[in-house]
C-alpha cells in the first residue's frame, strides 16, 4: 500500500516540527505500524490486499473488569426508524457519512426526548413515494417512546446530516437545528410543535455546500446562543464522478475527502431575538492553507469548553485529512486558530489524520482537560491531554490504554461518561467502516464494527483506560456501520443509556443494565436570559475526597448531542454532597447538602 496522502501543500511539515514530548512520541513509535487506510490512497495506485495486525494491546495492573451490559430495547421501545442513504449505486461519499441524534426535552416534562437525523433521496434519482423525513420521539418518563415527528411538525425531506440543539430565542423550549448537504434548517419549539424559522433566522447558508456539525454556545459573551456550524469538503455529484475512486481497480468507491477542496466553517451570532448574522471571517475562524491561501477546513466535529477557565468557550474543530483547528476565545466574538501550536493539530507523529467525531471532558478528575478524537481505520484514536499549561497538549492515546486497542476501528461518535458510576469517565467509540466491500481488500476490516467502552481504571504505573470485553458490555458489541453516539438517562434509573446511530440502518437503543450498587446524583440547572439552560456553565459536586466537574454541553460525539442533565456517579459513597455551579457569567452558586440518588434542579437566584 502507498503512504497516506494529506491535503497537498498542507502544513503537515510544520506538524512535525510540533511532535508531542520524547515519552509521547516513543511510546508511539514502539507501536506504530507503517499502515495506509484503503480510503486515502490515490485512485491510480494499485490495490494490494494485505493484512494489518493490531500491536499489542496495553496491559492494566486491574485483574477485575466490571461488568457494564447494555441491552438493545430499540423495538421494544417504540423506535422505528431506518436511516435512509439516498444510495442508489452511484457512491456518492455524503451517502456513506451519516447521520446524527440528539437527546433534548422538547415538552418540558423532565425526561429526554429522541431526534434521528435522517437523509433524503438525491433529486435526480426519480424515485416516487414519501420522503424518508428526521424522527422525533417523545419520552414516556420509562424509556418508551412514540414517534410525534408529524404532529410537531418535523415530517421535512432534507439530506440531513448533524444536529444542534439550544435555546435560540430564550423562551425556555429548545430548538433544533439540522445540518444538511444544501440548506440548513432552524426548527423553533413554539411550545407543542416546531417551525421552520430558518430564513427569518438566516442560517441556511449555502445552498450548495455540505455542513457536518453544528453547536449552540455563547461566543461573544453576551449572555445568548450564538451558533457554530462546521463545513466537510467543496463537493457536488460532478466532483465526485471526477474523482472515480475504487478499491479493487474497477468498481467504483467512496472517493477520499483528499479528493475534495477544503471549505471554511460558519460562525453565526445571534441577536437576542433568534436572528443570526454570519462573522466567520471578523471573529477569525477561517483557516486557508499557507501554501495556497485557499480555505482548509475538512471538519466532521466540533469540541466547545472553557480550556482555561476565563469563562469564554473555545473550540476545537476535528477536521479529516488536514490539521484540527483549536480557536481559543480572545473574548468580544473574537478568536485565535493555534491548533498547531497548542499540540492538538496532529498527532504524535506530526501526520493529520482522519478525525471524526470529538468529546472533551476532565477525565482524570484532576483539572486536566482532555480531547478524544475518533479516528479512521489504521489510525489510533487520539487523546490530546493538557500538560499542565492548558494551551499545551500531548497526544497520550497509547501511554492511556487507548491507541492500540482502537488502531483497527474506524471510529465516529465519542463519548466521555461514566457508564458504572464509579465517579470516573469512561470513553465510547461507536465504529464503523464507509466501504461495504472493504474486507475484499483489507482482511483486517469489515464495515459492521463493534462499539468500544474504554473502562477507565485510573491505576497508577498501568493504563487509565482498558477496553472491556464483548462478554462485560452485552450488546454495546453487537457489529454495526456505526456514526452517531448520544447519552441520556431515558428510564430514570440513574445512570446513562446509549443511541447509537447506523449508516443505511437501523440505531441501537441501548438501556444501561449496569448493577453494581454504585450511587449517583443528577444536576439540571435553569437560569434566565438568553441562555435560560446554562449551556456552557461547570458543575463540580465534592464525594468521598474527590472532586468532579462536568461542563453543561450538548455538542459532542459525531454530528449528535446529548441531553443537558449532568450525571455525577459516587461509587460506594451515600453521604450527601454539596453541589457547585459556575454559571456561564462567571456567577458561583453553592447548593447542599444533597441526597444522592436522584435528580437536583438548580434554579438560579434572582440577581
Amino acid at each position: 500500500m502507498t503512504r497516506r496522502q494529506s491535503e497537498p501543500g498542507d502544513d503537515a511539515i510544520i506538524g512535525v516540527a510540533l511532535r508531542r514530548s520524547l515519552m509521547v512520541a516513543a511510546a508511539a513509535a514502539a507501536v506504530v505500524v507503517v499502515v495506509l487506510a484503503v480510503r486515502h490512497r490515490p485512485p491510480s495506485d494499485a490495490v494490494i490486499a494485505k493484512r494489518i495486525e493490531a500491536p499489542r494491546e496495553l496491559e492494566s495492573a486491574s485483574t477485575v473488569l466490571p461488568a457494564i451490559p447494555f441491552t438493545d430495547i430499540t423495538g421494544e421501545a417504540g423506535i422505528g426508524f431506518t436511516h435512509h442513504t439516498g444510495a442508489a449505486g452511484e457512491k456518492l461519499l455524503p451517502e456513506t457519512m451519516g447521520s446524527g441524534a440528539a437527546f433534548l426535552d422538547v415538552d418540558n416534562d423532565g425526561d429526554q426526548d429522541l431526534l434521528l437525523v435522517n437523509s433524503s433521496d438525491w433529486p435526480w434519482s426519480g424515485r416516487s413515494g414519501p420522503e424518508p423525513t428526521m424522527a422525533l420521539y417523545l419520552n414516556d418518563g420509562k424509556g418508551g417512546f412514540t414517534d410525534v415527528t408529524r404532529r410537531w411538525g418535523l415530517a421535512v425531506p432534507l439530506f440531513g446530516m448533524g444536529v444542534a440543539v439550544g435555546d435560540v430565542e430564550g423562551d425556555g423550549d429548545e430548538d433544533v437545528f439540522i445540518t444538511a448537504v444544501g440548506s440548513n434548517r432552524l426548527f423553533v419549539n413554539d411550545g407543542g410543535r416546531f417551525s421552520d424559522a430558518t430564513a427569518a433566522a438566516g442560517v441556511a447558508g449555502d445552498e450548495d455546500a455540505w455542513s457536518s456539525c453544528a453547536g449552540f454556545f455563547d461566543a461573544d459573551g453576551d449572555g445568548d446562543l450564538d451558533l457554530i456550524v462546521g463545513n466537510y469538503v467543496v463537493w457536488s455529484r460532478e466532483l465526485d464522478f471526477e474523482v472515480g475512486f475504487t478499491l479493487n481497480g474497477t468498481d467504483r468507491a467512496y472517493g477520499p475527502p483528499s479528493s475534495f477542496a477544503g471549505t471554511v466553517p460558519w460562525l453565526y451570532r445571534n441577536d437576542g431575538a433568534g436572528r443570526f448574522e454570519e462573522v466567520g471571517e471578523a471573529a477569525g475562524i477561517r483557516v486557508a492553507n499557507p501554501a495556497t491561501d485557499e480555505p482548509m477546513a475538512k471538519t466532521l466535529g466540533c469540541g466547545i469548553t472553557d480550556l482555561d477557565g476565563d469563562g469564554r468557550l473555545d473550540v476545537l474543530l476535528a477536521n479529516d485529512t488536514v490539521r484540527n483547528f483549536l480557536f481559543r476565545n480572545l473574548g468580544n466574538g473574537r478568536f485565535e486558530e493555534i491548533g498547531a501550536a497548542a499540540g492538538v493539530g496532529f498527532d504524535a507523529a506530526g501526520s493529520a489524520t482522519g478525525a471524526m467525531g470529538v468529546d472533551v471532558a476532565d477525565f482524570r478528575n484532576d483539572g486536566r482537560l482532555g480531547f478524544a478524537i475518533g479516528n479512521f481505520a489504521n489510525e489510533m484514536t487520539s487523546l490530546y491531554v493538557a500538560q499542565g499549561d492548558p494551551w499545551v497538549f500531548a497526544d497520550e492515546a497509547v501511554i492511556e490504554g487507548v491507541g492500540s486497542p482502537s488502531r483497527l476501528r474506524l471510529s465516529f461518535g465519542m463519548l466521555f461518561l461514566d457508564a458504572d458510576l464509579d465517579g470516573r469517565l469512561d470513553l465510547l467509540a461507536a465504529n464503523g467502516h464507509i466501504e461495504d466491500a472493504i474486507s475484499e481488500v483489507q482482511a483486517s476490516q469489515t464495515h459492521r464494527q463493534p462499539a468500544q467502552l474504554f473502562w477507565n481504571a485510573a491505576i497508577d504505573g498501568g493504563a487509565t483506560f482498558v477496553p472491556l470485553p464483548d462478554a462485560a458490555v452485552g450488546d454495546l458489541a453487537r457489529p454495526m456501520v456505526g456514526r452517531g453516539a448520544a447519552y441520556a438517562d431515558i428510564d430514570g434509573d440513574g445512570d446513562l443509556d446509549v443511541v447509537m446511530t447506523a449508516n443505511g440502518g437501523g440505531p441501537m437503543l441501548l438501556r444501561n443494565d449496569q448493577d453494581l450498587g454504585q450511587h449517583w446524583l443528577r444536576v439540571a440547572i435553569k437560569g434566565a436570559g438568553g441562555n435560560p439552560r446554562g449551556i456552557g456553565a461547570w458543575i463540580e459536586v465534592e464525594a468521598g475526597g474527590r472532586r468532579q466537574r462536568r461542563q453543561v454541553m450538548p455538542t459532542r460525539s459525531y454530528l449528535s448531542q446529548v441531553e443537558l442533565p449532568v450525571t455525577f456517579g459516587l461509587g460506594g459513597d451515600d453521604a450527601p454532597v454539596m453541589v457547585r455551579v459556575v454559571w456561564p457569567d462567571g456567577v458561583v452558586e453553592e447548593v447542599g447538602p444533597v441526597e444522592v440518588d436522584r435528580v437536583v434542579e438548580v434554579h438560579r437566584a434572582t440577581e
